[in-house]
């Protein structure tokens, strides 16, 4: 069986897998990676008790009916899920306008179902993560959670029911637009980029827990949002490769989705019907969907990674000046917004901290 090598892209500090029989396809990179990787069987294990579950939960014949009711929801939260696995938009980029608009779900419901759903298929994707031996930045990892703990309370119990729903999605779409913009940017230099932070002093410490904090922010108000938050400062600001980035927002993501879904649950109780339903209906496809993205986000150089996030965002932006009635004060913030991250992303390009 032909042996996988570790390449360097055109950053040899950024490596990939790509396997020595240069005519073989994707499809057959997977197979042999799937067939010659230990970590299946926790994959497989993780899938095995999650499926198990959920049909003693909720009883085969019921759990059967739901999907069948829901199959749109379940459809969309594959494809949702696997985005949400492999990159660090999350799965809302394609989930959140289809269930919005083609599927006329409340923004609000949309939204406790995305943190509710990322719980369970960004948690079996961490598990596969973390299987694979991935390095992952721990420090990143805890200080940015200890941010969004409070951040995701604030967002959901505060904000969230005093700002205009429409003003908040246009804020975090001009966001990640102006990301897109320093990101291509960062991709036309061929300044070297770092696997991990090589000391954490204090300035480190106190950025990351402020990204983590806004990003906890931006989840509880939208859903989404300390993935892409704290992986932007990761590679813009801390100078890391995007590639090794992605998995440490995915893990980032699943821990502030199960604080963010644990506060609509048990503290302002608005998990209700049809939420649940639409849970119940997308669980057996996120827990199979999300891990597949994490695999095969591992096997994509990272140009392919950063291509990919461009184009999510492409479509989010697409999406938002599509579906959001626009209005002049509507545009006025979103062209504040735009600049003021502008701004903010070229401070953090000239800054890089270490």
């Amino acid at each position: 069986m032909r042996k996988l090598q570790n390449l360097p892209t055109s950053n040899p500090k950024c490596t990939f897998y790509k396997y020595t029989d240069s005519g073989s396809t994707f499809l057959k990179q997977v197979i042999i990676f799937l067939q010659t990787r230990p970590f299946i069987f926790v994959s497989v294990l993780t899938l095995a008790l999650v499926w198990s579950g959920w049909l003693v939960l909720l009883r085969p014949d019921y759990a059967i009916a739901n999907i069948m009711e829901h199959w749109a929801i379940a459809v969309t939260m594959f494809f949702g899920s696997m985005v949400a696995g492999g990159t660090s938009m999350g799965g809302g980029a394609v989930a959140f306008p289809v269930l919005t608009k083609v599927l006329e779900i409340p923004a609000q419901d949309a939204k406790i179902f995305s943190l509710a759903i990322q719980t369970i298929g960004m948690g079996a994707a961490s598990i596969t993560i973390v299987a694979m031996g991935t390095r992952l930045q721990w420090p990143v990892i805890r200080l940015a959670s200890l941010g969004g703990i409070p951040g995701v309370f604030l967002g959901t119990a505060v904000f969230a029911p005093i700002l205009p729903a429409n003003a908040i999605r246009l804020s975090f779409t001009m966001m990640v637009s102006s990301f897109a913009i320093i990101l291509l940017v960062l991709n036309r230099s061929n300044k070297p980029r770092k696997l991990g932070v090589s000391r954490w002093h204090r300035r480190e410490k106190i950025v990351t827990f402020c990204a983590g904090f806004l990003g906890g922010i931006l989840s509880g108000l939208v859903g989404s949002g300390m993935d892409i938050c704290v992986f932007s400062t990761m590679v813009v600001l801390f100078n890391l490769c995007e590639k090794n980035s992605t998995p440490t927002s995915v893990v980032l993501m699943a821990i502030n989705a199960a604080v963010g879904f644990l506060i609509h649950q048990f503290v302002l109780g608005d998990f209700v019907a049809p939420v649940q339903q639409y849970w119940f209906a997308a669980i057996p496809v996120v827990v199979v969907g999300a891990p597949a993205g994490a695999i095969i986000c591992s096997l994509l150089n990272r140009q392919t990674i950063v291509n990919t996030l461009v184009i999510l965002i492409g479509l989010e932006l697409t999406s938002s000046l599509l579906l959001i009635p626009l209005s002049i004060s509507l545009i006025s913030l979103a062209v504040a917004a735009f600049i003021s991250f502008c701004g903010l992303y070229y401070w953090m390009y000239q800054t890089r901290l270490t």
